[in-house]
């Protein structure tokens, strides 16, 4: 019953990796469904799968409005939280003590990607997009440390190795 989410999880994933930067509305869904799916069992003890589902779901929808009917507001909170939760990754990575700092690193984090995405929109889309989409791939796979980080780097450049071909694919010569 537990197989849902990690597979929806993927499959958004792919679907993100590649085509966030076209698919802006989904992206933002994208991670908000993310955050539900880690913020569940925060919210709720050993919650139901369909719960959980629910949640994230719910976070993704909320998401998905945001983009659609508040775009500014939907950058700045996508580019929050992708660059908050990419920082808790990245200190995850290379540092022993991340844990006793996590509030501050995905503040710092999620402050970076929001000004990121305001100002640099198009780029910025590319790399959180990839970088998200890498993800919720690399987090369904279980694979050792080093395996997953390898996958993770290398999912996030290929992803924006074909955002950026399309990007320029589409510009009129």
């Amino acid at each position: 019953m537990n197989l849902p989410i990690p597979i929806l999880s993927a499959l958004i994933g792919v679907i993100v990796l590649f085509f966030g930067r076209r698919l802006f509305w989904l992206c933002v869904a994208a991670v908000g469904f993310a955050a539900g799916v880690e913020l569940a069992p925060h919210l709720i003890h050993e919650p139901k799968p369909l719960l959980a589902l629910t949640i994230a779901l719910f976070l993704g929808f909320v998401g998905a409005f945001l983009a659609i009917f508040l775009q500014k507001i939907a950058v700045a909170v996508a580019g929050f939280i992708a660059g908050g939760k990419l920082a808790i990754a990245i200190g995850a990575a290379f540092f022993v003590q991340h844990a006793n700092y996590s509030g501050i690193t995905f503040l710092i984090g999620g402050i970076v990607g929001a000004l990121l995405l305001l100002l640099l929109f198009d780029w910025a889309l590319i790399f959180l997009s990839a970088t998200v989409g890498a993800y919720m791939i690399q987090n369904t796979i279980v694979l050792p440390q080093s395996g997953s980080t390898i996958l993770f780097i290398g999912l996030a450049a290929i992803g924006v190795i074909v955002q950026v071909a399309s990007m320029r694919g589409s510009r009129p010569a």
